[in-house]
């Protein structure tokens, strides 16, 4: 049976296809067991038997299509909408300009029409006068909610933010994704001449080109469904959760396409809980091995557990020393950065001690410079040399660079920053601008 479209007739106005994700074109069918949402298919889909959770291909449908008369039998209700939307595009008494926009219909019987059922005819006042009346009462003790809109993000040319947001146009809220899809259409003409088989490839050719631009679109409304156009914003409310929920929240990223924004929020957030849920059981557990049964004695635990922890970290120093003594040119050069930590200007503030890079990875690729500085400014050796490669690029793309450079490149301590920075310079890996 034909029903009244749910939505208007803009294809982008309605909910995509629950099988292809494809915008919906009348007609197409709608499960009239599932919902809400409305569960809406589209032809190709429905004769595929497509099934999805709950929706079987054994439920009862509804056919939607606006293919039928509303006020006038010789008008049906897709030409309603399309008078509409005409007159308040060309404005009202360009009824050449209406005509011209609706293709189907002369500029006499747009005029007729339009004067006839919507401006003479009293029924259709009356009716609108009583729907403006119940929505002003059903509104008015009611506040609009203010939404600001999220203005796209507008990173400076050569900036970091643009680098990670690489091929958005933030003018246009596009991405340079598929740009050259359109290349193989550009010299394809439909002549009656073609043969069956030329005819073929070029409709599949237009095909291609279809799915292509339904992949475009599938991608660009993930992105603005989620919210990943506003990269830092993103990142903020990534940093609110633990450094192991953070790691599951950049796996799971990729199953955003599959649930919506809502979903896929809940989703990480109840792993987020559970592993709350986990640390804090795994504390209690802790506090029951040690014969703690009430909070006020896990207190004093836990003050005494820091205690111990301070004095275990006062115990690495000869740790360290133990480690250094069979080679006297690294215990050497471990003496001297000791000299030089308690011979700072600042006696009441603690340094921390150097880094142990004893099976940390990239280790091996560093030299004993290297060694030493990646152990005086606590750095892993990766890290280290994700850091040198982009200065030593960047220093080799603008032939020089500058500290300030430097530190837009590398998010870490400026004082860190700098001293990679120096070394840098003076090992002769990049020269200053």
């Amino acid at each position: 049976r034909r029903l009244p479209l749910p939505f208007p007739g803009d294809p982008f106005d309605k909910p995509p296809c629950r099988g292809c994700s494809s915008y919906l074109t009348e007609p197409y069918v709608k499960c009239a067991e599932c919902g809400p949402p409305p569960f809406l298919l589209c032809l190709q889909c429905f004769t595929r038997g497509f099934e999805y959770k709950k929706h079987q291909s054994d439920h009862t449908y509804e056919i939607m299509t606006s293919d039928f008369p509303v006020l006038d039998p010789n008008w049906t209700a897709q030409e309603e909408m399309s008078l509409l939307e005409a007159v308040m595009d060309c404005g009202f008494g360009n009824w050449q300009d209406v005509a011209n926009q609706m293709c189907t219909k002369s500029k006499e019987e747009c005029e007729k029409h339009y004067m006839k059922h919507f401006i003479n005819n009293p029924l259709f006042a009356s009716t609108l006068l009583k729907l403006k009346q119940a929505e002003e009462a059903q509104h008015h003790e009611t506040a609009i909610p203010f939404h600001s809109a999220d203005d796209p993000p507008r990173p400076t040319f050569d900036s970091l933010l643009s680098r990670d947001m690489a091929g958005y146009m933030p003018a246009r809220a596009d991405f340079e994704f598929d740009n050259y899809a359109e290349w193989d259409l550009r010299d394809i003409d439909f002549v009656e001449d073609d043969s069956d088989i030329l005819h073929a490839l070029k409709i599949a050719v237009v095909d291609i080109y279809h799915s292509r631009l339904k992949e475009r679109q599938r991608r660009k409304k993930i992105i603005r469904d989620h919210g990943l156009i506003n990269l830092r914003k993103f990142q903020i409310l990534e940093r609110r959760y633990p450094k192991e929920v953070q790691e599951l929240y950049e796996t799971m990223r990729r199953f955003a396409r599959i649930l919506g924004p809502l979903e896929h929020d809940k989703f990480i957030e109840s792993h987020a809980l559970e592993f709350e849920l986990r640390r804090e059981i795994k504390r209690l557990q802790e506090y029951r091995a040690a014969g703690i049964t009430n909070f006020c004695s896990a207190r004093t635990y836990e003050h005494l557990k820091k205690s111990r922890d301070e004095e275990r970290l006062k115990r690495t120093m000869l740790s360290e020393v133990l480690q250094y003594i069979q080679d006297s040119s690294a215990c050497q050069q471990w003496l001297s950065r000791q000299a030089d930590i308690f011979s700072s200007p600042c006696p009441g503030r603690r340094s921390a001690p150097p880094l142990n890079l004893t099976g940390l990875p990239g280790t091996e690729k560093l030299n004993e410079k290297e060694k030493e500085l990646c152990q005086m400014v606590r750095l892993v050796p990766g890290a280290y040399l994700e850091y040198k490669a982009a200065l030593v690029n960047e220093c080799n793309k603008q032939g020089g660079l500058r500290l300030a450079q430097a530190r837009a490149l590398i998010k870490i301590d400026v004082n860190k920053t700098r001293k990679i920075y120096d070394f840098l310079i003076r090992e002769g890996y990049i020269t200053k601008a």
